[in-house]
């Protein structure tokens, strides 16, 4: 049976590109273009505090594991979790490059608390009010989980990717699955492949099998709802390019200013809990006595900000070399000053 892709005028100019050895108009640099050194800011507000502190379209990507709904906690309860979300999910919008992307955690499942919101209403929240396309629904599947005796026993969990514009970046050559030996002699006997797709590899599809962190993972900082590396890193390599921002307000574990220090991209790391501060202390010694790391070659130079030197930043960096201004309430107001660095490097 056709699906959509068949009839999809985007995908068949992609093929046609492939085909002359063209890229599309948002091709970014590759891996090896990495910056000299990336900046990561690490600061204990709230998100909405955080996001209006950024320039428009500064930001390439956002991971965004928001608290699902599901009332695990004290943290995951909202009298209106629908009005809650509305307020970042637009200045999440606005931040975004062009270019831009924004990945969102979340689950379906609900039940004494239906009415009340989960990633669904956020879908359709942005259905109904945001010009942002749905790229994907990724579907999250681990083999590992708890069992259930009312329900079938859930094991996965959603992403919904959004793309900004039709120009969203993409790179899909940094996170494509190879082959096996059998297959890829198989397929290279098939004069209708080209041998240097197949050499590439596949595309992973829109369900990713990855199991989720169980308690004794060498990789656990000791956040409850820590998502695995894997899964952060396949996000940041396909929907980002070195040198960029990637932006997490609800950073929790920090994991993604680990993966985003060693994929060479700048972060921004942002939670309500002062604890983010003490597990990303947890990552940077992980990574420093796993060097180099099982996941990546050795990181790049980089540079940690506190809330104090967060104007340093990239993103605050306009064209002319001169600093964006840029405060928080109770702090006093940084005014635009040329960019001279005070942080702390690592």
């Amino acid at each position: 049976m056709a699906n959509r892709s068949h009839f999809n005028a985007g995908h068949i100019a992609m093929n046609s590109l492939k085909k002359t050895g063209k890229n599309h108009s948002t091709h970014r640099a590759s891996s090896e273009d990495r910056p000299e050194k990336t900046f990561h800011a690490v600061i204990t507000k709230d998100c909405c505090e955080v996001l209006k502190k950024l320039p428009d379209n500064s930001i390439q990507l956002i991971i965004c594991d928001p608290p699902y709904n599901i009332q695990v906690a004290h943290w995951d309860h909202f009298h209106d979790y629908r009005e809650w979300v509305t307020a970042w999910l637009k200045e999440a919008e606005r931040v975004l490059s062009p270019s831009g992307n924004i990945a969102i955690f979340g689950g379906l499942q609900y039940q004494g608390e239906a009415g009340s919101g989960d990633l669904l209403s956020i879908i359709s929240h942005l259905r109904a009010t945001s010009s942002m396309l749905l790229a994907n629904l990724i579907i999250w599947n681990y083999p590992n989980g708890m069992s259930a005796h009312r329900f079938f026993a859930n094991r996965h969990e959603e992403i919904a990717w959004f793309g900004k514009t039709s120009r969203y970046f993409f790179d899909l050559d940094a996170v494509r699955e190879p082959f096996d030996e059998e297959t890829k002699a198989t397929y290279l006997k098939d004069k209708r492949l080209r041998p240097e797709s197949i050499e590439k590899g596949k595309n992973p599809t829109n369900v990713w099998r990855i199991p989720r962190l169980n308690g004794n993972a060498l990789e656990r900082v000791g956040h409850p709802t820590q998502k695995p590396y894997a899964v952060i890193q396949r996000l940041i390599r396909a929907l980002s390019y070195p040198g960029s921002t990637v932006l997490d307000f609800f950073a929790g574990s920090g994991t993604t200013t680990r993966v985003a220090i060693e994929e060479g991209r700048n972060s921004i790391a942002s939670d309500i809990a002062p604890s983010l501060s003490t597990y990303l202390e947890k990552h940077l010694k992980n990574m420093r006595a796993t060097n180099p790391s099982p996941f990546h070659s050795s990181p790049l130079p980089h540079v940690i900000l506190d809330e104090k030197h967060f104007v340093d930043h990239p993103v605050f960096i306009g064209s002319h070399g001169r600093r964006v201004k840029v405060s928080f309430p109770g702090n006093p107001d940084n005014s635009e000053e040329t960019l001279e660095p005070a942080s702390i490097p690592v």
